[in-house]
């Protein structure tokens, strides 16, 4: 986490998943990101990684994360909708979804969108200029370099465009519809 910057890397964790896979809680054991265990915890400023809303995270999205927070959602695919609802009533965050990638972390390898939290957090950070920092966060795990080399064009792609409205019509020359 680079506190030069007020970069404020942080994970609503609600306790759902298998906690020996929880990429979160490793995340938080090697002091790289936050965990909050209740969603009146979340931080004021900043944007929530939403796989449920329409805007697209965008580079043009740096200045709600730099001196605010990046925030994921640690919850079971099973229960992301009602989870999503909950902080959406609670919290002032805006919500952004990540462009297309492919899944490195072995539960979901290769599937569109199912990235575990480690996985939305570092392409989060990469899209929005901070690669040293999005790196940083893939160390910790044995699938960090096949998340990346699975996704390393569109990453950088992503990370070219200066708005949403290119980072959507970017996804479609790697994806199909």
């Amino acid at each position: 986490m680079d506190r030069s910057r007020g970069l404020r890397i942080e994970a609503i964790h609600l306790d759902q998943d298998d906690p020996k896979k929880c990429t979160a809680k490793k995340l938080e054991r090697a002091g790289l990101i936050k965990c909050k265990s209740r969603i009146s915890m979340a931080p004021k400023r900043g944007i929530l990684l939403d796989p449920l809303t329409d805007r697209i995270l965008s580079p043009s999205d740096l200045g709600l994360i730099e001196g605010g927070s990046i925030v994921a959602l640690d919850c079971s695919w099973k229960k992301i909708e009602e989870s999503i609802r909950m902080i959406k009533r609670t919290t002032r965050l805006e919500s952004r979804i990540l462009p297309i990638l492919l899944a490195g972390n072995p539960v979901s390898w290769g599937k569109r969108g199912r990235l575990c939290t480690a996985e939305a957090l570092s392409a989060s950070l990469y899209i929005v200029g901070l690669k040293e920092e999005a790196l940083g966060l893939l160390a910790p795990f044995p699938f960090g370099d096949s998340f990346m080399s699975l996704n390393q064009q569109p990453l950088d792609a992503y990370a070219s465009c200066s708005n949403e409205q290119e980072v959507s019509e970017v996804q479609w020359e790697f994806f199909d519809p």
